[in-house]
C-alpha cells in the first residue's frame, strides 16, 4: 500500500544534499550537516557513496541497507521547506 509520503524522486544536488518529490507532490531538499555522517552513515561522507541515493519501494535509500524514514522526511519537509539531518 502506498502512503502520500512515498518518495517518488530524488535528485543528488551535491555531497551532502538531495532533493526529493513525493508521491503527493511535495518538494523539498535533504540536507546531511558534517555532524550527521556517523553511525550507519559514517560512509556516506564518501561523495560516491553519497551519490547512490536511489528511490526503493517509496523510501530514499542507499547500498548497503541505508535509508531515511519518509514519513519523518516529508513532515519535515512540509513544515520547515527541508530536513537538515544533524
Amino acid at each position: 500500500m502506498h502512503m502520500n509520503w512515498d518518495v517518488v524522486n530524488v535528485e543528488v544536488k551535491n555531497n551532502t544534499a538531495l532533493r526529493v518529490r513525493f508521491q503527493d507532490g511535495l518538494e523539498g531538499e535533504v540536507e546531511f550537516l558534517p555532524s550527521a555522517f556517523r553511525g550507519v552513515f559514517a560512509g556516506l561522507k564518501d561523495p560516491g557513496a553519497f551519490r547512490q541515493a536511489r528511490v526503493q519501494d517509496g523510501v530514499l535509500t542507499w547500498p548497503g541497507d541505508l535509508d531515511l524514514a519518509p514519513d519523518a522526511m516529508h513532515h519535515a519537509i512540509a513544515t520547515h521547506g527541508k530536513w537538515v539531518l544533524d
